[in-house]
């Protein structure tokens, strides 16, 4: 009973107007409600009014109730087999159920079990939506968008041609028929359907210029303006609708590469086969069913069956620190150019893609910088009428509470306006610190290589790591193993992992141990500065997928004192590193055996410095160390890093004699016995650290056993995390044996 503009109507199937109807014919909506309740209580059928509370959905942008309203829209049939069928096939076997009874079976079709969904379970997703899926409605009643290409026009039934009268002859009401006219001779679709008993309407739906003119079979040669202007002579018009976003959107991957007739558009030549399909397709979960599934299915009916894309990866979504959904309205997402502004392009990204892991949701507390003292703080929260947890409108200055900021979230709502003694306060967030840190660390610690290595002993030589130093060989031991971590997690779209893996290795192994272990001997050993260059080139390579603005700052610099390569190690030169090859080891350059070495002596070197550091010793202070032979081998075999790394001046064998004022440290079950710490061994503050540690190993010997003796791990668990276990085990009880060896000898 209502028209388009929300008025009582007679004209949208309503034919049986009383008189006493009439008076609320013209009536908006709003208006003609409160008449009819007022009609029913003049006519005594007004039994009683009461409160009744209910849901009311408002529009995002005018603020004002939606109600649905009846009317004509345009449908693709997309559960024709060549469009659900086409995406259901198009899905990998090994992700998914077998395919429904009504859809063709997979054959060797192009694109057939070539799509891939990172992470698994979203396969399952898209291939549920499938299933169940209906027609779909693409008509909008909006005042923007593509307008779609559809003319109709309503006529008598006694003045239908005789094409359409015989093609509806028998039709039941609103069913739609394919015509054969002169407007599908002319290259024109032309549909009509019963409206009345009399009346029956004609669709014509006009295909693009480019497309009408190499349709074959067409009797007039007709181009797009001349079949509009018929059409409108012969009383048709344009249907006012626009296209459903998505319709549009699921061509995005062939109309912005010049789809269908990229001749008509030069620029476009050659784009379509050089960029479709493309390899993956990154997107967020709520999007599957409404672009992953368009793009696949148009792709494949438009483009011979070849999908759009091979990977689908969907990413977690960001959610504030109270796990809200970030939008605008909320005020309670953070914008990247603040991000930028206070932490940097670089340690954004890396931030991002470290948070970038395989769960669903993923949080970010959103802090608030005051725009008085550019002090980071944790805002005043409320709650909103819809229950959110947002920002309140005004906040106070955390160094002044005299002074006030306006949040994004007044903003959002009007509820607030900043002014020049209230300005807006920028979101930020202290997730981007690490991100920020991690950036400084591999800029300053370039800076600090790069003082290192003099062009002025530089010999062109190559490098082989048999005569290298224990450092530099197990640095790329590492890079090799960091390399390989990192392509496999890149293959599977693991960027956490990658991110992660990268964090470690530069940090720790490059910033952290290498720099260090080799400070003794890098100012004369020109093969040690070879390496020390070749892994800053490395590292420029595999960071600049995260890191660009920084590497790419850097990467002249690192390119400049390169004089020499590592065997095995292929580096090829680029201008810039955006340029530059992905760094590449032959097999069998490293043995990743020194990486087992290095770690057995960096436990050692922890344990020594946990020591020193117990007793106050200053940095520069040496010890002397009395081990047994199978740690005198792993001192040596480290070349070097024990001793620089732990502040060790002499090795002694135990063997050879007791200290008479040492202090006992257990390791790998032996007993190592460090001297030089005191000049009198505090007696009292050695046994309290040693029951300390005796304490320590037997709650761990017992918890070991106690996992051990669960039948439910031992037979569930993985048999590689059960012998672990058992290695910690004997581990353990070798450190406690060693550690009350120790405590006996000081009685």
């Amino acid at each position: 009973v209502m028209g388009a503009d929300g008025s009582i109507s007679t004209d949208y199937g309503w034919d049986d107007v009383s008189g006493e109807a009439q008076q609320f014919v013209g009536m908006s909506r709003e208006d003609a409600r409160t008449a009819i309740v007022s009609w029913f209580d003049t006519n005594g059928l007004l039994d009683n009014v009461r409160d009744y509370s209910h849901s009311v959905g408002h529009s995002y942008r005018s603020h004002v109730p939606i109600e649905p309203w009846l009317s004509d829209q345009w449908y693709v049939a997309v559960t024709d087999d060549r469009l659900r069928g086409a995406a259901l096939r198009a899905q990998d076997p090994g992700q998914t159920p077998d395919l429904p009874a009504d859809v063709t079976p997979r054959a060797d079709t192009a694109g057939d079990g070539a799509m891939t969904f990172y992470p698994e379970r979203y396969a399952r997703t898209y291939h549920s939506w499938h299933e169940g899926i209906r027609d779909w409605c693409i008509s909008r009643q909006l005042w923007w968008g593509h307008q779609i290409p559809v003319w109709v026009r309503t006529v008598e039934v006694a003045s239908a041609t005789e094409a359409v009268a015989n093609a509806m002859a028998g039709a039941a009401v609103d069913e739609a028929r394919n015509v054969a006219s002169s407007w599908v001779e002319a290259g024109a679709a032309h549909l009509a359907r019963k409206v009345t008993e009399t009346e029956l309407e004609e669709a014509v739906c006009v295909p693009p210029e480019p497309t009408l003119r190499r349709l074959e079979g067409r009797t007039q040669d007709w181009t797009e303006a001349q079949l509009i202007e018929a059409l409108e002579a012969d009383g048709y018009s344009r249907d006012p609708d626009v296209l459903d976003t998505w319709f549009s959107s699921g061509l995005w991957p062939m109309s912005t590469m010049g789809w269908p007739w990229p001749e008509d558009y030069p620029e476009t030549v050659g784009l379509l086969e050089a960029f479709n399909p493309t390899s993956v397709l990154m997107t967020a979960r709520e999007i599957i069913t409404l672009w992953v599934s368009r793009m696949t299915m148009f792709n494949r009916y438009f483009m011979d069956g070849q999908l759009a894309f091979d990977d689908v990866f969907i990413h977690a979504m960001i959610q504030d620190g109270h796990g809200q959904k970030m939008s605008k309205s909320l005020g309670n997402g953070v914008d990247p150019r603040d991000i930028i502004h206070t932490h940097g392009a670089d340690a954004m990204r890396f931030t991002l893609v470290q948070m970038t892991t395989d769960t669903q949701d993923v949080r970010m507390p959103v802090d608030m910088i005051c725009p008085h003292t550019e002090e980071a703080f944790v805002p005043e929260f409320q709650t909103s009428p819809a229950g959110h947890l947002v920002a309140a409108p005004i906040q106070s200055s955390p160094s002044d509470p005299d002074k006030k900021m306006v949040s994004a979230f007044g903003v959002a709502t009007g509820v607030a306006t900043p002014t020049a003694e209230m300005p807006l306060a920028r979101n930020t967030s202290s997730k981007f610190d690490l991100g920020r840190n991690f950036a400084n660390k591999v800029w300053n610690a370039t800076r600090f290589a790069l003082g290192r290595i003099s062009t002025e002993q530089a010999s062109s030589e190559p490098v082989n790591l048999a005569d290298a130093t224990f450092a530099d060989h197990w640095i790329i031991a590492r890079l090799s193993q960091t390399l390989e971590t990192i392509d496999r997690a890149l293959a599977s779209y693991q960027f956490n992992v990658y991110a992660d893996t990268l964090y470690d290795f530069i940090w720790r192994d490059v910033g952290d141990r290498y720099l260090e272990a080799i400070k003794p001997t890098i100012d004369t050993n020109p093969a040690q500065q070879a390496v020390l260059g070749t892994v800053l080139d490395s590292v420029l390579r595999i960071l600049h997928p995260v890191c660009p603005f920084v590497t790419e700052s850097l990467w002249p610099h690192v390119s400049g004192v390169r004089f020499a390569e590592v065997e095995g190690l292929t580096l090829p030169p680029s201008e810039l590193v955006a340029g530059a090859a992905w760094p590449s080891i032959a097999e069998g350059t490293v043995d990743l055996g020194v990486i087992d070495t290095f770690e057995r002596a960096d436990r050692l070197i922890g344990a020594i410095r946990a020591l020193r550091s117990e007793r106050n010793l200053k940095p520069k202070q040496q010890i002397t160390l009395h081990v047994p032979g199978p740690i005198a081998e792993l001192i040596e075999a480290s070349g070097g890093a024990i001793e620089t790394l732990a502040g060790v001046g002499e090795v002694q064998d135990v063997a050879a004699g007791r200290p008479a004022v040492a202090s006992p440290l257990a390791f790998e079950g032996s007993e190592v016995l460090v001297s030089g710490l005191v000049d009198e061994l505090d007696l009292d503050a050695e046994r309290a650290r040693l029951t300390k540690i005796i304490d320590a190993k037997v709650g761990q010997i017992e918890n070991f056993e106690k996992r051990l003796a669960n039948p439910g791990y031992v037979n569930n668990a993985k048999p590689e995390l059960v012998q672990e276990t058992r290695d910690q085990l004997e581990v353990a009880k070798s450190d406690l044996q060693a550690a009350e060896t120790a405590m006996s000898s000081l009685a």
